[in-house]
């Protein structure tokens, strides 16, 4: 349980008024805009719908388009289709938790509308609870209050806002990650190696997380005390890198599993609704009640690799056609806050990225005093994961998603505006803090609490630099652009 000091209880309540302002400007969007017709996944709807169920799809349905329908779908019916295993299964998992503790309405609602419900509470709180997560993480590495403080409000605004309030898997997963991250960087090895095999239950790119602990793993290594015999503590070292791969990777490979005993094994077909059989001959899907895919006669028969390449053309430089130049677009001020992020942090720390974040300087012989923030030495492995990150998303996938994939997937996205902020906006040290009068049972009296400082720099957003223009202005931009197109079918995805 998170000790609520005044700094997280202001993130905490910023967020869940982000996430109700959120829902409403979805709502609003979706019933003042039509839908636009896309060449998207939408399956018939096969159980009936009474007044209440419109009332839900009208308030909701902007939560439930583009890739939001497959997760829908696969709460609802399972895994018909062989396109469906591109989702994995932890989040449709838990949207059936959610509909299964609304019982109550079920003679109200029918179970595509509990699902749409469950989305919106459970994303709420899943976003929500990574911004407080994140905060903690941000305490933990920068050492840096007020950096921790911007960072996580900063995540409450994010760009990719829209996908950690519809249907999609990123609020859980930015969830798990930082928890995860935290739990690591606080010693505790065995509750973040069980945090980051949920989150490669609910994201492929939980996988790349295996680099965390291996890194915790080689520094506790190499940090210890040279003995007479280091055999022992390589093996311990091995052996210990082994479980990390295994624990990861355990959950994809199960997953992968299972969709080879469904289309490569015989006597695992299960009956299929005619209309949903109809969809799939009419578009092309392949059902379990098929022909044997090519995939199944593979040396490693993954259906992932072969969803990811057939279905969705992901692969090396596959996205770089003149025709994809508006979605290049979209995603480079992320990719820019990145690469700005990797310039700063190496110019100014090149030995240490040199030694992999082992040896600050080249030639100091005595303990230095580590610097705070976002220049600390303990951001460099976030640094190395970001930088991958960016670097496989902007060569080998859709390089629109690039915005959604960072966001919910590192802190260092919204660490590094917040180092600028803090560095390069003069009017936040009017705005850092306000005196704080502790309730009955808080504490002490004469603590400061911080103030909401990104609300301050809106509101004196005439007098703001324009590094701070522009951090909050890709930021809110981002927000309601995602909300205003995503909803209503549009291309942001």
């Amino acid at each position: 349980m998170w000790p609520l000091d005044p700094s997280r209880k202001e993130v905490l309540r910023f967020a869940v008024s982000c996430r109700v302002l959120t829902l409403v400007l979805q709502a609003l969007f979706n019933a003042i805009i039509p839908d636009h017709h896309a060449e998207a996944f939408s399956p018939p709807r096969l159980t009936p719908s009474g007044s209440v169920d419109q009332i839900v799809e009208g308030l909701l349905g902007g939560l439930s388009h583009w890739d939001a329908e497959h997760f829908l779908f696969i709460a609802e019916r399972g895994y018909l289709y062989e396109h469906n295993f591109a989702f994995f299964p932890g989040f449709p998992l838990a949207l059936l938790v959610g509909a299964e503790l609304l019982r109550p309405l079920w003679p109200l609602l029918n179970l595509r509308s509990r699902l749409l419900i469950s989305v919106a509470l459970l994303n709420s709180l899943f976003s929500v609870l990574a911004a407080v997560a994140l905060h903690d993480l941000g305490c933990l590495v920068l050492r840096c209050p007020c950096q921790a403080f911007y960072g996580a409000l900063l995540f409450c605004l994010s760009p990719a806002n829209v996908f950690l309030a519809a249907g999609y898997s990123e609020a859980l997963f930015a969830l798990l990650t930082f928890s995860a991250m935290g739990q690591l960087e606080r010693g505790r090895s065995w509750t973040s190696g069980l945090l980051f095999a949920l989150a490669t239950g609910v994201r492929s790119n939980g996988l790349v997380n295996i680099g965390f602990l291996v890194y915790s793993q080689c520094q506790g290594f190499l940090s210890s005390p040279m003995v007479l015999n280091p055999l022992r503590p390589l093996l311990k070292l091995m052996g210990s890198v082994f479980l990390s791969v295994f624990a990861l990777g355990l959950p994809f490979a199960l997953f992968q599993y299972y969709g080879y005993t469904q289309f490569c094994l015989s006597g695992s077909v299960r009956p299929i609704p005619e209309p949903l059989r109809q969809l799939a001959m009419d578009k092309g899907y392949r059902t379990v009640e098929g022909n044997e895919p090519p995939w199944c006669s593979w040396e490693l028969p993954l259906i992932y690799s072969y969803i990811q390449d057939i279905y969705w053309n992901v692969g090396f430089l596959r996205y770089y056609e003149l025709k994809q130049v508006p979605n290049f677009l979209l995603a480079t001020p992320m990719a820019i806050l990145v690469a700005g992020a990797t310039w700063t942090y190496v110019t100014t720390h090149p030995w240490l990225c040199v030694t992999l974040g082992m040896q600050r300087s080249k030639h100091s012989k005595t303990p230095e005093k580590p610097d705070r923030g976002f220049l600390g030495p303990r951001v460099f492995v976030y640094l190395v994961h970001a930088t991958a990150l960016a670097l496989f998303g902007g060569l080998c996938m859709h390089v629109q998603v690039l915005t959604r994939f960072l966001g919910s997937s590192t802190p260092l996205v919204y660490w590094f505006p917040a180092y600028l902020l803090h560095n390069q906006e003069p009017l936040l040290r009017s705005l850092e803090t306000v005196p704080w009068k502790p309730r009955v049972g808080d504490s002490l009296p004469g603590q400061m609490v911080p103030r909401n400082s990104i609300m301050g720099l809106l509101y004196n957003w005439k007098t703001c630099s324009l590094v701070t223009r522009c951090i909050l202005g890709y930021f809110l931009s981002y927000w309601l652009l995602g909300l205003l197109l995503h909803c209503n079918f549009l291309p942001w995805t």
